[in-house]
């Protein structure tokens, strides 16, 4: 653990010591803050509700005016754990470095934040907690915030003869397509595993539509969709992992997934190559091949 991370979470005696000579920030925390959730990246951590506890610290630059006992001038401890809630809302979560980094990211959109310090643990996982403590500043969220004119567009297309159509659609915004035909697979009774074959399927098309341009990357997390756009690289969606970490997970088929894609992005638009148009909250096109 590093000095400042323990100073952070240590007794503030121990800080005032450390920053002897240095006028330091002002700081509000939420500590031993408890909350339910599933989490986890092994297959039996799914379903399955887990505590996981959260300490928060925040530095917060100073209020230029008489702060007058006036709650508005003040960043509130509720935005630290709606931060918190927010992002286990958003889906669902693998790893509690990402849990970590999102909320760590949310927070520090705060005006009056300048620095945060976050612990997570596990405290249900054995006779001993797991966690990550992270620290992150205002100049590392404005570093990795994602331009406006990262909103990319998002293209249904058939599983073949992508040429035609790719360079028109990626003139000027990122492009992600979506394989709209895909194989069909064995049915089953259990629902869970029949939308596991049907999401399995989709990524078979995604890789099939990839594998006729050498310009197409699969993409199958935000973090490889998000870094694809960042790069201009020509993605095609795997939605698998992305479907059911969503809370709560989007149905339908590659159409109505792409359109809850769609509007999570803020896509510039839809395009659907050869079929109708849905019903989308983003601005919708239908192409004919």
């Amino acid at each position: 653990m590093t000095d400042e991370t323990r100073h952070a979470f240590g007794p503030v005696e121990a800080r005032v010591a450390a920053c002897a000579g240095t006028p330091p920030l002002d700081r509000i925390s939420v500590r031993n803050h408890v909350v339910e959730v599933e989490i986890g990246a092994f297959a039996q951590e799914r379903g399955l509700l887990q505590r996981v506890r959260f300490d928060i610290v925040v530095e917060v630059f100073p209020i230029a005016k008489p702060l007058d006992d006036d709650v508005d001038r003040i960043l509130s401890y509720d935005r630290l754990t709606e931060a918190v809630s927010h992002e286990l809302a958003a889906e669902r979560i693998n790893l509690l470095e990402t849990l970590a980094e999102r909320v760590a990211q949310r927070i520090l959109l705060e005006p009056q934040a300048a620095r945060v310090f976050i612990r997570i643990e596990k405290i249900d996982r054995g006779p001993y907690d797991l966690g990550v403590e992270i620290v992150r500043a205002r100049d590392d969220a404005e570093s990795d915030a994602v331009s406006p004119g990262q909103h990319p567009r998002i293209a249904v297309v058939p599983s073949h003869d992508p040429a035609g159509w790719m360079d028109e659609l990626r003139r000027d915004a990122p492009l992600i397509l979506v394989a709209r035909d895909t194989p069909s697979g064995p049915h089953v009774q259990d629902e869970k595993a029949q939308r596991q074959i049907e999401l399995l399927a989709m990524g078979q098309a995604a890789w099939q539509l990839a594998s006729q341009d050498a310009r197409c990357f699969v993409v199958g997390t935000w973090t490889e969709l998000d870094w694809a756009m960042k790069n201009c690289q020509i993605s095609v969606w795997a939605p698998a992992r992305m479907v059911l970490d969503a809370v709560p997970p989007p149905e339908g088929d590659a159409l109505a997934l792409s359109v809850w894609l769609a509007e999570a992005l803020a896509a510039v638009e839809l395009v659907v190559v050869g079929g109708e148009a849905p019903k989308a909250n983003v601005p919708v096109r239908v192409l004919v091949p």
